[in-house]
């Protein structure tokens, strides 16, 4: 993916975690819980907006740098452990044993991920911007999470945002789902946070039908501690990947010492996808398992390591919110 800083103008200082951060890179998100009413599209229909060649063309968008000196992990609200179970359309595919650990590589096997997970594209700035995302149990049935800076970013809401699952080569199997609305962490929204980077949005239904009626939904776990066995998924678009294929990382996480509450995984995947689920409990025979934390950030520094923020309550909050949306 292309670094953010060739397309986006500098953070001011005043930003809190984010702020002129230059020894790591992130992938964005925060804030009150909803988008100013139509900040969710532009164009009378995103969904139409998102041909195949502005898919193709989007880029990705990348890490934000972060400055070792300025950022101070505050504490996390935590709660009881919560978790929800997926719900599938039909019978999962199933799928062969793939290797664990994995630092990143094409997902070949198939399951309900193959389905819930997708490219989310958008505008940012006036450019066409791709992200990764995750269908999941939700009570309106139209509920995808990402990473708050796959939502909003440097103060404004992205625009013409679109949930493509099954993304691939191109091609929207399940169709383009328009966001009705995006949410994110209070504390994205307000000052965009880098232990908060979470975001979610609200999708319109699409030829009469919800979002996870068509393509199910996965799980999610929040307040379930760290040191887990966890995969991580998405559609990285920047060098050496192209946005086109599916991939996946998997490994035992640790918490970051460093700068933040985040977990840390070894992966190589890069800008485009933020955002692409995290799960716990993971299946491989079906596919499934249960949203833990998304693709966020990256230092500098280690290249091969890939952050993603802790599910607390705030994160659990905002899932509420946007379930009952």
């Amino acid at each position: 993916m292309r670094d953010i800083r060739r397309v986006s103008r500098p953070l001011r200082k005043s930003r809190s975690v984010l702020a002129a951060l230059l020894g790591a890179t992130a992938l964005l998100g925060t804030g009150v819980f909803a988008a100013p009413a139509g900040a969710a599209s532009a164009a009378a229909d995103p969904a139409s907006f998102w041909t195949t060649e502005r898919m193709r063309q989007a880029a990705p968008l990348d890490l934000l740098p972060v400055d070792r000196t300025q950022v101070k992990a505050p504490s996390l609200a935590k709660g009881k452990e919560k978790t929800v179970a997926p719900t599938l359309p039909g019978a999962p595919n199933d799928v062969g044993v793939l290797a664990f650990p994995q630092s990143g590589g094409p997902w070949t096997g198939g399951g309900a991920v193959v389905s819930t997970a997708g490219r989310v594209f958008f505008t940012y700035q006036g450019r066409t911007a791709s992200c990764s995302g995750n269908a999941v149990t939700s009570a309106n049935k139209s509920t995808v999470i990402t990473a708050g800076h796959c939502v909003k970013l440097e103060g404004a809401w992205h625009t013409n945002w679109v949930f493509v699952p099954g993304y691939h080569d191109g091609q929207a199997p399940y169709g383009r789902w328009s966001a009705t609305k995006t949410l994110a962490t209070p504390q994205w929204t307000a000052s965009e946070d880098i232990n908060y980077d979470i975001g979610a949005a609200v999708v319109a239904p699409l030829d009469g039908k919800r979002l996870t009626d068509v393509v199910g939904g996965q799980g999610l776990a929040f307040n379930t501690g760290y040191n887990q066995a966890m995969y991580a998924f998405g559609f990285p678009a920047a060098s050496p990947y192209d946005g086109e294929k599916f991939i996946y990382c998997s490994g035992t996480t640790n918490r970051d010492f460093l700068l933040s509450n985040d977990h840390g995984m070894n992966c190589n995947m890069t800008g485009g996808s933020s955002g692409g689920p995290w799960f716990t409990q993971f299946n491989e025979s079906t596919g499934t398992g249960l949203l833990s934390s998304v693709n966020s950030f990256k230092y500098n520094f280690l290249p091969n390591r890939m952050y993603g923020p802790y599910f607390g309550t705030d994160a659990q909050n905002l899932y509420q919110s946007a379930q009952s949306s």
